[in-house]
């Protein structure tokens, strides 16, 4: 029983994957709206949909937690967002990503200090074979340069995949918190990043029925639903898998974009595939391909020949 409750949990932390997939395609149709206003309107949407919810359904009280937890949530989607938001703007886009991605990375390496997690040699060889697909695709095969004059950019980079890692780890500790405190974490992301928009942005709105079409589905999906998913995925589940299976998002992402005619197919996306595939299909063998155990046969003095 306890088998299947972890599987159907990772499964659940599969969909959170998928959805952040559709980043890509979502963000490009969503114009030219600043991305600490496209937080607001995202996080801000997503968390009234859910408080929405909770009210209806009578579960409001689940919001009630202690501070600490208040703060561990806020700050673990807040954090990430604003360090990730901080490298691209102060780094070259390919090298910021690049540091970034290697959150999936970090979450198989931090869960070994999970009380009952084993970190297995298979989960890293599938991680790190998920994290070269994921370099194929974001530098398109090429070299890449990291300059010294991008240093505070890099430094967020590696501040963002750090937070994000820590949150989904650390939130294995904090499995008695309901997933449905999430929405709470949304509505203060979305305070905190609007205060950050009118510090350090311009006011642009979505200029047509498309664009606003494209931030709602933002708010529903990659940057609402997902967040609750993510969470059941890495409090319940095998968060060795979830972390290497993280890495067929921007795979799937690129897939998306090219089908949409956003860009192109590559041999370098075509290894990429490759190497994202088979990195998840080894570092999930246990739950793929688990060996049934067969019960012991004891045979009574009197079924004997």
């Amino acid at each position: 029983m306890a088998d299947k409750q972890k599987l159907r949990a990772t499964l659940i932390g599969l969909t959170a994957v998928l959805m952040w997939a559709t980043l890509g395609l979502f963000g490009a149709g969503s114009g030219s709206v600043p991305p600490f206003l496209l937080n607001t309107l995202c996080f801000g949407f997503s968390g009234i949909m859910a408080l929405i919810w909770l009210i209806a359904t009578g579960r409001t009280r689940l919001l009630r937690q202690p501070l600490g937890v208040w703060a561990f949530g806020t700050f673990g989607l807040f954090g990430f967002h604003f360090f990730y938001f901080t490298a691209i703007r102060n780094a070259p886009p390919v090298e910021a990503n690049l540091i970034n991605y290697t959150w999936p990375l970090l979450i198989v390496l931090f869960s070994a200090l999970l009380p009952g997690e084993r970190l297995r040699l298979h989960h890293v060889i599938g991680t790190v074979l998920g994290l070269a697909g994921a370099v194929l695709l974001i530098t398109g095969g090429e070299g890449v340069g990291f300059s010294s004059g991008s240093m505070l950019g890099y430094g967020a980079a590696v501040a963002s995949c750090l937070f994000w890692s820590s949150y989904s780890v650390l939130s294995r500790r904090l499995g008695a918190v309901p997933t449905e405190a999430v929405a709470g974490f949304c509505l203060m992301t979305a305070l905190l990043s609007g205060i950050c928009h009118l510090a350090l942005e311009e006011s642009i709105l979505p200029a047509s029925s498309l664009e606003w079409a494209s931030v709602l589905a933002l708010a529903a999906f990659p940057v609402g639903l997902a967040f609750f998913t993510w969470d059941v995925g890495v409090k319940h589940g095998d968060i060795q898998v979830l972390g290497a299976a993280a890495y067929s998002a921007p795979l799937l992402s690129t897939l998306l974009l090219i089908a949409f005619g956003f860009g192109a197919l590559t041999p370098a996306v075509g290894i990429a595939c490759v190497a994202i595939t088979l990195g998840a299909v080894i570092a999930a063998k246990d739950m793929i391909f688990k060996r049934r155990q067969k019960a012991p046969v004891s045979m009574q003095a009197d079924e004997l020949p």
